[in-house]
């Protein structure tokens, strides 16, 4: 419990009598030690929206292709398209991968790649086409913000044309990536090519716009500064009081590894970090019904420790990873309904299987 005299002491007051917290509130979460009176607090917001259940899916990931033309300091995955070890799967391999989950009654499905200048939205739409015959039902969260905008330069459309095409063919919701840090200074560093905060935020607006259900990340633990994480989190606060589009927010611990960045002495997230992350993110995004740790990036054992630090969604069984993993992540690739389960009850919460739009499709485990 925090005594009167903690710095926090008023942050908790504010916390307990649900009002927002503020840039200087988050400011001070940050500098704080007292990890365990920041997970308290996020504990009972958790606790608050969503009570003891602790949400996850059956999904499966495809990275259709790993040539990028942003090759971005902070990725290990993207590649040059003269590399040896580039590949972009065909339409044909993609679908096939798709209906060998037909037996697995997945949820969802998740696709993210490299902007690679021979893909052009023909041949995403066709994509999108395919995996809906393929696997009717199924949602297809698909195609981060960074990738809809370089589509709508390649073809000189608007973002909201450019959605609304890939809905008509069945897109129906964006993952949260390429998000990064909003701040100039940290981009400059760490994504120099890539989109800057404002377009990213302009593009899920779009599909906000549109009906589309989004997520929002952040990747921390590299350059950036508390106030630059703070600055994020509240502008994505802010676009969310204005549409009510983000389902979830996810934290992402950056691994230099095979990375641009390697060489500047970073060595990755503690679990200290990711804890205080997920906790405070908790607390700052009072207007998000959901907070993730994501399991592939923090492992399984702090993703479990994290749903008493404001998260309630480890993500789900995804299958097949490869951007984490090319940055050095040591996670497994996959993990089945029943370890995700036994991780959630073993933590003492109630596991719920969820689809996209968090719609209950199993409980009662």
């Amino acid at each position: 419990m925090l005594s009167e005299s903690s710095p926090l002491a008023a942050i908790a007051a504010k916390v307990a009598a649900n009002q927002r917290l503020n840039a200087e509130d988050g400011i001070k979460l940050f500098q704080s030690n007292e990890l365990l009176a920041i997970g308290q607090m996020a504990n009972l917001v958790r606790e608050r929206k969503n009570g003891r259940k602790t949400y996850f899916i059956a999904n499966r990931h495809i990275n259709h292709t790993n040539i990028c033309v942003n090759r971005c300091q902070l990725c290990a995955f993207g590649r040059d398209a003269d590399h040896s070890g580039t590949y972009t799967m065909t339409l044909d391999e993609i679908e096939s991968k798709a209906r060998s989950c037909a037996d697995l009654n997945i949820s969802e499905l998740h696709i993210v790649g490299g902007l690679n200048p021979d893909l052009t939205l023909d041949y995403y739409l066709e994509m999108m086409q395919r995996l809906r015959r393929a696997l009717p039902g199924v949602v297809i969260q698909s195609l981060t913000a960074v990738e809809i905008e370089y589509l709508a330069r390649l073809h000189n459309m608007s973002y909201r044309d450019v959605l609304a095409a890939l809905q008509k063919a069945g897109l129906d919701s964006l993952p949260g990536g390429g998000a990064e840090v909003f701040s100039p200074r940290v981009r400059e560093i760490i994504c120099s090519k890539k989109i800057d905060g404002d377009t990213w935020l302009a593009v899920h607006q779009a599909a906000h716009e549109l009906g589309m259900r989004t997520n929002a990340t952040m990747l921390y633990g590299h350059v950036e500064t508390i106030e630059e994480r703070v600055d994020h989190l509240l502008r994505l606060r802010e676009l969310q009081d204005r549409t009510g589009g983000f389902l979830t927010f996810i934290p992402l611990a950056f691994h230099p590894q095979n990375t641009a960045l390697e060489q500047l002495g970073l060595t990755g997230t503690t679990g200290y970090d990711d804890l205080k992350v997920l906790a405070i993110a908790r607390l700052l995004l009072d207007n998000f019904d959901h907070i993730k740790s994501f399991w592939i990036y923090v492992g399984p054992k702090l993703a479990q420790i994290s749903l008493s630090f404001g998260v309630d969604d480890l993500d789900g069984t995804v299958v097949e990873e490869k951007i984490a993993h090319d940055a050095g992540a040591d996670t497994v690739q996959s993990m089945t309904k029943s370890e995700l389960v036994h991780l959630i009850k073993s933590a003492g919460f109630n596991p719920v299987q969820r689809d996209t739009l968090y719609n209950v499709v199993e409980e009662g485990f």
